[in-house]
């Protein structure tokens, strides 16, 4: 079957801001790889077992954007643990909000037909 190799193509998968295990870099940085593992939680919200309300779920994902902006403007490097938790909060409340929007969505459509 050979070497499978997966690739993320959002992801600028910097050394200087990955994981590594074992010598070997994570295929992702640390903010994509707690977006990934914050994606996970999206069965919990389908089935119910969480339900955030629409203003928690957007301030949920704002850590991430707030923390690379600081990176990005001021020149003031974040670390790969804060990188890793903030993407990690910021997957959960985006599958938050897509699980909201979807409701949303199909409680429309079924009561206009």
């Amino acid at each position: 079957m050979g070497n499978l190799k997966i690739q993320f193509s959002f992801c600028h998968k910097k050394p200087e801001r990955s994981f590594f295990w074992k010598g070997k870099k994570f295929p992702l940085c640390a903010r994509c790889t707690g977006i990934y593992l914050g994606y996970l939680s999206l069965p919990l919200f389908l089935c119910n077992f969480i339900n955030l309300n629409i203003l928690i779920s957007i301030l949920m994902i704002i850590p991430t954007y707030i923390d690379g902006f600081i990176q990005a403007v001021f020149n003031l490097e974040s670390t790969n643990m804060r990188r890793l938790m903030t993407g990690f909060i910021s997957g959960i409340g985006t599958m938050s909000l897509t699980v909201i929007i979807s409701k949303q969505i199909t409680h429309l459509l079924i009561s206009t037909f």
